[in-house]
């Protein structure tokens, strides 16, 4: 078991800092404004050649006991359950304080192993003031500057020293006949395609339209924060978890507002983020919230998604609380507002109950499926023989284009290279049609669809 450390402290102690200096990334958003991370944000680390997952958690504030702040404190406490060992972090600038006297009282009820790191002490090691967090009876505190990385190298040693042994570090080699062969193998040797790799699923949409939810339901728990309040989710929270035996990371991502009303930095990162995961992701489902219908917004986030080449499952969401008549006009308002994405499922679904959940993940699996579809070349110049059979390009001119052959020229979207002469003049309505030709031949549904042409040059040209 890969052991589990949680970086725990009241808000704005640089919590997010040291997670990113020990994960040697930036994915968790640092601020200085308090109360910036909500949900538990997990990150992997080595540790002398040693795995170790660290989680960073948002201000915790044990005595409230309502609104988001509650709802922030009880997901440090799961981050806390499930922990080996508890980095609690304070602040040296601003000293002891009644809270993390609170956290401390918390921290010491559990039962954890826990290390106390006095961050934001640079320049200041060994100062004075150290000396008062003697009071929260916790060990002897140990200051570091998280933004520099001051001492942290030090810490990290004090954590690898405080965990749990490592079980397999003493076990002796084991023969082959004692290991098996994996599922890798397994595959490879029945000529299937080995699954190394989860399918990376962004849950993307306007703010409060029900994305934690639908992260919730379908992990089986509550592993992000939903409240209902716009922009609660303000990181790009990745989320691993099994379906029917096929393996996912979830990514719940920051409710995107329309450019006109993104002040806050804040939220430009959150931005940020959520582009970033959708471009990194295999598959987007673009959730609709079917009481409002489907926005300028709507179309923007979807036409991101299309412009980054990944395939695309529609979801309207709060689908119980319409009725037949609001049903009707979402689907109208989806034909005439999003029909650049005609090639996506669409399914009405609740987060809150669970319905249409199963049919919403079968569409993600054959979408999935479809971008990463192998496209041999002879059925391909086939197909487009077939087409310009059906229907010839028009002649623009004296000219007709001649498409000749083609081929796959990438995945993820599918790429279609088409080979022939006077291709340039190819226009985008016969573009559109091989589309629909090649996406119905391959069912190609739910993956955008690219055709770039090559034309051959005249050799005699110069010649002439």
């Amino acid at each position: 078991m890969t052991p589990i450390v949680s970086l725990v402290g009241r808000p704005n102690v640089g919590k997010s800092t040291l997670f990113n200096r020990m994960t040697r990334s930036r994915d968790a958003i640092v601020a200085d404004m308090p109360g910036l991370t909500r949900d538990r944000h997990y990150g992997m680390l080595r540790m002398a050649d040693r795995p170790v997952i660290v989680v960073d958690t948002g201000g915790f504030e044990p005595v409230v006991d309502t609104g988001i702040v509650h709802q922030m404190a009880r997901q440090t406490r799961q981050a806390i359950a499930e922990s080996d060992l508890v980095v609690f972090l304070v602040d040296l600038r601003t000293g002891l304080s009644p809270q993390d006297l609170h956290i401390a009282a918390e921290l010491r009820k559990t039962g954890k192993p826990i290390l106390l790191a006095v961050n934001k002490a640079e320049g200041r090691h060994g100062h004075p003031a150290l000396a008062e967090f003697h009071e929260l009876g916790l060990g002897e505190p140990f200051s570091i500057s998280a933004a520099h990385g001051d001492s942290v190298p030090d810490l990290l040693e004090r954590i690898l020293s405080a965990l749990p042994s490592d079980p397999l570090a003493d076990m002796p080699e084991s023969t082959d006949e004692q290991n098996p062969p994996d599922e890798a193998a397994d595959a490879a040797t029945a000529g299937t395609p080995p699954r190394v790799h989860s399918l990376r699923l962004a849950i993307a949409g306007r703010p409060n339209v029900g994305k934690s939810t639908l992260v919730n339901a379908l992990v089986g728990e509550e592993r992000v924060i939903a409240f209902d309040m716009p922009g609660t989710t303000r990181d790009a929270i990745e989320v691993p978890f099994e379906r029917d035996g096929r393996k996912f990371i979830l990514i719940d991502t920051a409710g995107l507002r329309r450019k006109g009303k993104v002040f806050e930095a804040v939220e430009k990162f959150s931005v940020i983020k959520t582009l970033q995961a959708i471009e990194q992701a295999n598959v987007v489902v673009l959730l609709l919230d079917a009481t409002e219908g489907v926005s300028d917004q709507d179309a923007h986030i979807a036409s991101f998604a299309v412009e980054a080449g990944r395939a695309l499952v529609l979801a309207a969401n709060k689908w119980d609380a319409v009725d037949t008549y609001g049903r009707e006009r979402l689907m109208v308002a989806i034909r005439q507002r999003l029909p650049f994405v005609g090639f996506a499922k669409f399914h009405s679904i609740s987060a809150r109950t669970g319905a249409g959940l199963n049919g919403l993940m079968k569409s993600v699996i054959a979408a999935h499926a479809a971008a990463y579809r192998k496209l041999p070349t002879p059925k391909l110049t086939r197909a487009i023989i077939e087409a310009v059979a059906q229907q010839q390009p028009p002649r623009t001119g004296p000219v007709r284009p001649k498409l000749r052959y083609a081929h796959q020229g990438g995945t993820n979207p599918p790429i279609i290279v088409i080979h022939g002469s006077a291709l340039d003049r190819v226009p985008a309505t016969y573009t559109r049609y091989l589309e629909g030709q090649l996406r119905e031949k391959f069912d190609l549904t739910g993956t955008p669809l690219r055709v770039e042409y090559r034309s051959s040059t005249n050799p005699y040209a110069r010649d002439a």
